[in-house]
């Protein structure tokens, strides 16, 4: 269990100097270099250092370590609501900042000032984590330093299988992101870390069940066994044809590229009243209203 406590001390480490690095540019940027920038590349970089550390868990601790499955699957959830919690806005995700620009939530220039905040993250977080995995504070570590650069693909299956997982994933994340992404926090933060361990669970074996492209380029694309190509299919094309088809579903239509509703019918939320007829008499005293069918009405002369 000491490596297990080694783990939990590095993710709360990992989270508090993500925090500060939130306050401080928060404090000292602009609020669009804040949002476009500081916040994607700390989350980022915090998503991808417990991501490698929790796959290390997963992938040496049942045989390394004794670690049951039910464990590992029990932080990455815990992870998964910290992460929503603490990300303060940001997506840490390619397709999710696609998915806004799509939507008319954020112009071309701050989507591709996201990518590449992403990117930059989930490298520097690659990289130190490797660095650390290199100080051999545990037995899992020292595991992981023999085999790592031995690594090989996480693609378990045929290629068209492995993207079509893939971009079930992601389909499936982003129609649950979508659905509750304006709830409040109490509600949308465990849902969609509910979703991340489920779909972890069922489509890890098969692909490692990223669904999260930079992720995916800085966990798995320098291992041996698959293409470039392959790498690309599976962990780019698949999560945004994923996240599309979830949009389209959802929504009925791409802002961005058409207006027209596609699927569903607009039906307008106003009924007309039923008009009401007033008789009046002799010396113009009104009466009492009564309805008048419409058999019995007479056009006027």
């Amino acid at each position: 269990m000491d490596g297990l406590n080694v783990s939990i001390a590095f993710f709360f480490l990992v989270v508090g100097v993500c925090q500060v690095l939130r306050w401080l540019s928060k404090r000292l940027l602009s609020p669009g270099t804040h949002g476009c920038l500081a916040r994607e590349f700390a989350g980022s970089f915090q998503l991808c250092m417990s991501c490698l550390e929790l796959r290390m868990l997963m992938e040496i601790g049942p045989w390394g370590g004794g670690f049951s499955l039910d464990l590992v699957l029990t932080l990455l959830f815990l992870l998964s609501a910290v992460h929503g919690a603490s990300f303060e806005g940001a997506s840490a995700n390619p397709t999710v900042s696609v998915q806004e620009f799509l939507l008319l939530e954020s112009s071309l220039a701050a989507m591709v000032a996201k990518l590449l905040a992403q990117g930059v993250g989930t490298g520097t977080g690659w990289a130190i984590t490797r660095l650390y995995w290199s100080w051999e504070l545990t037995q899992l570590h020292f595991i992981q330093n023999l085999i790592g650069p031995e690594c090989s693909s996480s693609i378990h299956t045929s290629l068209p299988h492995a993207a079509f997982v893939e971009g079930s994933c992601s389909f499936l994340f982003h129609l649950v992101f979508l659905k509750v992404r304006q709830s409040h926090p109490l509600y949308r933060v465990p849902a969609l870390a509910a979703a991340v361990t489920f779909l972890t669970y069922t489509a890890g074996p098969y692909t490692g069940a990223f669904f999260n492209p930079a992720l995916a380029t800085a966990t798995t694309f320098h291992c041996s066994g698959s293409s470039f190509w392959d790498y690309l299919q599976v962990y780019w094309l698949g999560p945004l044809a994923g996240m599309l088809a979830a949009l389209l579903l959802f929504q009925g239509n791409i802002p961005r590229l058409f207006q027209k509703n596609l699927l569903y019918s607009q039906k307008s939320k106003y009924k007309v009243p039923k008009a009401k007829v007033t008789v009046q008499v002799e010396g113009d005293k009104p009466q009492r209203k009564r309805k008048v069918e419409k058999s019995n009405l007479e056009p006027c002369a």
